[in-house]
């Protein structure tokens, strides 16, 4: 029974460490892509790009809160993260469809940014890799806060493609809110993922 309870113990252990290694490449990988993306929203007038560095800050606390989840040393309860991170996807609703209104009233008009196109194709090839990494997790583990930042990284590389597709044709045709609509596509699975989360149900997607 002692020897059960090891092995039981250590397969926790280790299944916890590989949440902490996989948030930590996460939050890693979002310091640079907010930062270098709202670095090119700043220079191209970009609200494809200021939409994706927003989602990026999101994003990055999704993945703190569940870090801090499963640290050994810094532990927050199951409802607090759960709860955390249905608020960060609500948010992120809420910061897409504010973008894409500022882009269809003509508030702001993008440019071309090389630097917006390198960085979202780059994103769209690492967050579906960590999105089906996390959902692995989420199902062994039982978690639907790691559920939920499963979502916040699908949703990050979905935002990629249609960001990437949007700067491309701008580039090419001179089109500046041609992902406005894609974008508002997003919307209703945040909202739906966000009260599954609220409600500490797993994602649809797990």
């Amino acid at each position: 029974m002692a020897v059960g309870h090891h092995v039981w113990g250590t397969c926790k252990v280790s299944r916890s460490a590989a949440v902490v290694w996989l948030q930590g490449v996460t939050v890693f990988w979002m310091l640079i892509e907010c930062g270098v993306a709202l670095f090119a929203a700043a220079q191209a007038h970009s609200p494809a790009l200021l939409a994706f560095g927003s989602d990026g800050l999101v994003e990055l606390l999704s993945a703190a809160v569940v870090l801090l989840q499963f640290s050994p040393r810094l532990t927050i309860s199951e409802e607090r993260a759960t709860r955390a991170a249905a608020v960060l996807l609500f948010t992120l609703a809420a910061i897409v469809m504010l973008i894409a209104a500022l882009s269809l009233m003509g508030k702001v008009q993008p440019e071309e940014s090389p630097l917006g196109i390198g960085l979202t194709a780059i994103a769209l090839l690492i967050m579906p890799v960590l999105s089906w990494l996390k959902r692995r997790e989420a199902r062994r583990l039982n978690s639907p806060a790691l559920a939920a930042d499963a979502v916040q990284s699908g949703t990050c590389a979905y935002l990629a493609a249609i960001t990437v597709t949007g700067l491309a044709v701008n580039a090419v045709f001179h089109i500046g809110w041609f992902d406005v609509a894609a974008a508002l596509l997003a919307v209703p699975l945040l909202m739906k993922e966000g009260r599954n989360a609220w409600r500490g149900q797993n994602c649809g997607c797990c």
